[in-house]
């Protein structure tokens, strides 16, 4: 034999490779005495037996066979006949000569000093014989190969009388030494039984296991195996080999081999008698038993099956594939009953056994995850690591170890949550009592405690239904009621939040500049921390893994409610109304055109506004106003999905029915309450989040209202509307004011988000029409326009839809025209003859004297008496301007000079005293005609001055 530091260089070594070489030549089929060469020269390799020794061997039992004439080789034989062949020139070393020397000498100890029933002289003469042979001084070196040969005779003559003892049992080829050396022949059978294993990856069977173990079944007849034998041996064979190496194909095997022991049966009771006397000492219970070989196998293995079945959690969790198989192997060898086991007693018994298993398996990984937890070094509290860690426990017993004892014991699993359920109780009922707030113990702790308990609940309900538990009262566990201790404390958790939020929001809104947080986002940094917290609330209440209800759902949308509602309100007051912006009513005027008196009254067209509501239109400039439009557009996104995030939150932690009440109250009761608690949820999430919703569209309108009011009537307020048609209409044409139109929509449109461009621009659009009608209406003094003026201004009309339709790439056609009827409406009436217009004056007047007014809200109408008098105003026409003057005694328009000041005091009439006058005057058809008498008259006298003039 090598040396075991030489075996390990030889697992690769020239035969290995050629036997792996000639194993992939499937094609190849050998002559039965290549193959069977082949096999033992896989023995011989497996055994770790060099080729010269093989060979020493060969030629040795070559002689031996040649020489034997009758009968069958035994033991002995082969021992001494290897003494005298093999020398120490066949070993590599002396020290390899020696151990296998003494191999043979304590190989023919065992069989002829010890067990062979000899007579005492006999004895004597092997005893001095082995003692020459095992001295090698006296062997190798003083003895001739004379003396070897007459010692080695002595000691056959002694061996051939124990050859020719007849056997006790009378069994085919039982020879003297099956039984008297059985011992020794089981040693040397398990050593060829374990050449089946690889050398080189113990825990596999080499390809040719099954034809080998058909080649050393030729062995039997010499060492005393039986089938039963073989299968007992061979199953333990393979069990040593699963403990070595772990792995679990050798353990399928050895389950396999086991159950042929179990079922073979001893039609021979010879052969029982034989099984019977093949004995061994086993200590059990404290004291020793005589067993036979198969009882001690089984006891061995079943020793072994309840040693690692003790303490399941501790030998499996790392390969829990190995515990069926360890179950099934411990069964298999009567430990516990089949389930079809007709003996109730039996059936009782292992039941019992595996409830042991179960507790004391369950008290071991309760005990070492307690030390462990005592010896943790983390900040986590240690209640929280023991809930966690008992969690795993549960786990793993349902998943692993639940599904192979349920065979036997289906209470296994209510018995292991029993367990770890009291432990940790006793340790955290003391915990609950101290816990006032949410402190950072109680954040770890209740949380792994809730989970536990739902966890263990959820497989104590289970274990019961597994039972089948139905007509007896259904024992439950005593929760530990987490919900009554944290309840209270996530409300005032919520609270403390809200205060904070909210101090958060204004904050976050005194330090907004309403400037874009970026290119992509245009929205304010504001929303987007106010949202950020408001998440990271949501975040933190449903990660508390702590057991939520309705009011702390409702708590925390009001929060989410008061902080948005908070934040849109200060939007809300920090806008301006948009009345402030249009300039100062102008004075109502005649038109005339020779009157040139010396001095020229200034008109007063700008609106005198105080400093705070100066510094308020400071801030609000048209990119600033884009900011915030675009942020209340991420606030209406925004908060659904907040809804959603908070909805689908609360459906994974909503509380389920309390089971015991399932069980006593109907099914259509549970039915109505869940229905009933939808919606309910329902109307929360409804109220706060629409709320929110529409609030943010009535600013976010109101905002575009401003931006399209602010950039006509204040941002282009000189630019435009104090000079659109100012003087006369032919040189200032709307074409000449679109380039400023363009430039803030580029301006406007570089900041706007893209979902609000449209209705920004729309608002932009209508402002623009409110300019052009305010300069048809209330344009004052300087404004007059012929019906030669009519057709081009309703050019411009149309030159400005076609500017906001963008040749299909701006306003949609349809909305652009819809928007402009009033203007065109305007303009029309413009082109109705002055009667025309009169007549419907006179129409209106007499409505306002009887209380019958259309325009009780302030806008304007076509056919309200307020645009009909403007209408006159500003047509150039003499009938229309004595007729102003006669009815409503307005000054003549040439009286005030066409350049705006600021700080004009000058008395004019204002819309509401010239109503006033109206409103004093019946108009019928009497007081009609003497109109027209009276109009001719202002006519006569009119030219009368004109001719003292000249």
């Amino acid at each position: 034999m090598f040396p075991v530091e030489d075996r390990k260089k030889e697992k690769n070594s020239k035969f290995l490779s050629r036997l792996k070489s000639k194993r992939e030549k499937p094609h190849s089929r050998p002559q039965l005495s290549e193959r069977h060469s082949e096999l033992v020269d896989t023995i011989r390799a497996q055994m770790q037996i060099s080729e010269a020794m093989d060979a020493c061997i060969r030629r040795n039992m070559v002689q031996l066979t040649a020489r034997r004439t009758c009968g069958q080789i035994d033991l002995p034989q082969i021992s001494l006949e290897l003494l005298i062949g093999i020398f120490r020139s066949d070993f590599p070393n002396e020290k390899s000569y020696i151990q296998w020397k003494s191999r043979q000498v304590n190989i023919l100890e065992e069989l002829l000093y010890f067990s062979a029933e000899l007579p005492e002289t006999e004895r004597v003469i092997i005893k001095s014989c082995l003692a020459k042979i095992r001295d090698t001084k006296e062997w190798d070196v003083a003895m001739s190969p004379a003396q070897r040969v007459e010692i080695i005779s002595s000691i056959r003559q002694v061996a051939s009388k124990a050859f020719f003892q007849q056997g006790k049992f009378g069994l085919q080829n039982e020879t003297y030494y099956w039984q008297a050396a059985y011992h020794l022949n089981i040693r040397l059978y398990e050593k060829l039984l374990n050449g089946v294993f690889d050398i080189l990856d113990e825990g596999q069977l080499i390809e040719e296991a099954d034809a080998i173990l058909s080649l050393i079944k030729l062995t039997w007849s010499t060492l005393g195996i039986t089938d039963k034998l073989h299968d007992a041996l061979y199953g333990w064979a393979l069990v040593q080999q699963f403990v070595d190496t772990a792995e679990g194909t050798l353990l399928e095997h050895a389950v396999l081999q086991l159950q042929r022991v179990v079922s073979t049966k001893e039609d021979d009771c010879n052969e029982g008698q034989y099984m019977n006397s093949i004995t061994c000492l086993k200590e059990r219970n404290g004291s020793q038993k005589k067993l036979n070989l198969v009882q001690s196998i089984f006891l061995s293995i079943g020793t072994w099956c309840d040693s690692k079945l003790q303490d399941y959690h501790l030998h499996f969790s790392e390969k829990p594939v190995h515990f069926k198989k360890v179950v099934a192997l411990a069964s298999t060898i009567g430990m516990l009953s089949s389930a079809d086991c007709a003996d109730k007693v039996i059936v009782n018994a292992s039941r019992e056994k595996i409830k042991r298993y179960v507790e004391r398996s369950v008290e071991a990984a309760i005990g070492r995850v307690a030390i462990t937890v005592l010896e943790s070094k983390e900040r986590t509290h240690p209640l929280a690591l023991l809930a966690n860690q008992l969690r795993l426990i549960a786990d793993r017993e349902l998943k692993i170890f639940f599904p192979v004892l349920r065979q036997w014991s289906p209470e296994s699993m209510m018995i292991s949550v029993q367990k770890l359920h009291q432990f940790f109780g006793e340790r955290l009922i003391p915990f609950l009592k101290g816990v006032s707030s949410l402190s950072e113990d109680a954040r770890s702790v209740l949380p792994a405690a809730y989970a536990l308990d739902n966890e263990l609940g959820q497989l104590y309900t289970s274990s019961l239904e597994e039972q089948k538990v139905q007509h007896s009262p259904r024992p439950y566990l005593d929760h530990y009621q987490i919900e009554k201790v944290s309840g209270p404390l996530i409300i005032d958790w919520v609270i403390g939040q809200h205060t904070h939020i909210l101090e958060w929001t204004r904050r976050a809104l005194e330090l907004e500049d309403w400037e874009p947080l970026s290119f992509h986002q245009r929205q304010a940094a504001s929303i987007v921390e106010v949202f950020r917290i408001l998440e990271e609330t949501v975040d933190q209440l449903f990660g508390m893994n702590l057991p939520l209800d309705i009011t702390h759902l409702q708590a925390l949308l009001s929060i989410v409610f008061h902080s948005l509602d908070a934040y849109l309100q200060r939007v809300l007051n920090q806008l301006v109304e948009k009345n402030h912006l249009y300039p100062s009513a102008p004075p109502l005027t005649r038109y005339t055109e020779t009157a040139i008196p010396l001095i020229k009254k200034r008109l007063n067209e700008y609106k005198i506004l105080d400093d705070i509501m100066i510094d308020r239109l400071n801030e609000l400039t048209i990119p600033k106003l884009c900011i915030r439009l675009n942020t209340l557009q991420y606030i209406q996104k925004q908060v659904g999905v907040l809804e959603d995030d908070i909805r689908n939150s609360w459906a994974a932690v909503r509380p389920s029915p309390n089971q015991t009440q399932a069980e006593e109250e109907p099914v259509e009761i549970l039915e109505s309450d869940s229905l009933t608690h939808n919606e309910t949820v329902d109307e929360l999430f409804g109220t706060t989040f629409n709320i929110i919703g529409d609030t943010a569209k009535d600013i976010g309108q109101k905002t575009c209202d401003l931006i399209g009011t602010r950039v006509v009537f204040w941002d282009l307020r000189d630019a435009f509307l104090f000079h659109l048609y100012r003087g006369n209409v032919e040189s200032t044409r709307l074409e000449n004011f679109l380039p400023d139109f363009d430039t803030v929509l580029d301006n406007v449109c570089g900041v706007i988000d893209d979902a609000v461009r449209d209705v920004v621009v729309l608002s932009i659009y209508k402002a623009s029409l409110e300019g052009f009608v305010w300069v048809l209406l209330d344009g004052g003094p300087c404004r007059a326009f012929s019906d030669s003026d009519i057709i081009l201004m309703e050019e411009d009309l149309l030159t400005i839809k076609e500017f906001f339709i963008a040749d299909g790439e701006g306003l949609p056609e349809s909305l652009v025209e819809q928007e402009a009827k009033f203007a065109e409406r305007i303009l029309h009436m413009f082109s109705l003859q002055t009667e025309t217009v009169i007549q419907m004056l006179m129409t209106a007047s007499e409505l306002i004297s009887m209380g019958l007014d259309s325009d009780k809200q302030g806008h304007t109408n076509l056919g309200d008496a307020h645009t009909l008098i403007r209408v006159l105003c500003h047509k150039k026409d003499r009938e229309a301007s004595k007729f102003l003057k006669v009815q409503y005694q307005l000054p003549m328009s040439s009286d005030y000079n066409d350049t705006p000041l600021v700080d004009s005091t000058s008395r004019l009439p204002r819309m509401s005293e010239v109503l006033k006058r109206s409103t004093s005057i019946r108009w019928n058809k009497k007081r009609q005609s003497s109109f027209k008498s009276m109009k001719k008259k202002i006519q006569g006298a009119t030219n009368e001055i004109r001719n003292v003039g000249r």
